[in-house]
């Protein structure tokens, strides 16, 4: 079995990607909602969260507050190690358990914004980069998720250069509005077929 991951920049579009895999019959793992479900689920997680970052980012019902949480994160760097340095390690733990439950499938996906940043891409066969210019990422996340283009491009600062996330990845998905990502994924999908069926 082949352990694909899908990576790229805030606002790319690699949820899209991993959607259209989806729809293909491969299964994906979204490691960044399954860290979110693991800081709001997971007792360990949640006890480290508050011994190293603070009690405040939870309420009175043991609640996640992910606005508060991002606000730190997004602006001081030490914090954003030492969550980061929590949640990393217990994702790593979930997917490989997850891998055990899909291990008839041909390749599963590990869609993950910081595949390279975290390590994670050292346990995976290959990374597909995820590619869209810059401004076109802006606007995308300005329409989806009503942030400023201040509080996006402190985002992107805490992420790897996209130029560089190109150079480590074994293939490119151009999501730039000129060529089919349909397309492109149908091609990464038989391939990774072929690869098993060999």
């Amino acid at each position: 079995m082949l352990k694909v991951g899908i990576t790229g920049g805030i606002g790319s579009g690699k949820t899209v990607v991993a959607e259209i895999f989806d729809l293909l019959g491969a299964p994906v793992y979204n490691a960044d909602s399954r860290a979110k479900e693991l800081m709001a689920t997971n007792d360990a997680v949640i006890s480290s969260i508050k011994a190293e970052l603070g009690k405040e980012y939870y309420d009175a019902q043991n609640r996640l507050i992910k606005v508060k949480l991002a606000e730190l994160v997004f602006n001081d760097e030490k914090a954003l190690k030492k969550l980061n340095g929590i949640v990393h390690p217990a994702v790593f733990e979930d997917f490989d358990k997850w891998v055990l439950d899909h291990s008839q499938s041909d390749y599963v996906l590990k869609e993950a914004a910081l595949i390279f940043e975290s390590g994670s891409y050292k346990g995976l066969d290959a990374v597909i980069e995820v590619y869209a210019p810059e401004e076109l990422r802006i606007r995308r996340v300005v329409e989806r998720d009503g942030l400023t283009e201040e509080e996006i491009r402190a985002r992107m600062k805490s992420q790897m250069p996209e130029d560089e996330k190109k150079e480590k990845s074994d293939y490119v998905v151009y999501n730039d509005e000129n060529q089919s990502v349909i397309k492109q994924v149908l091609d990464l999908h038989l391939s990774f077929m072929r690869h098993t069926a060999a």
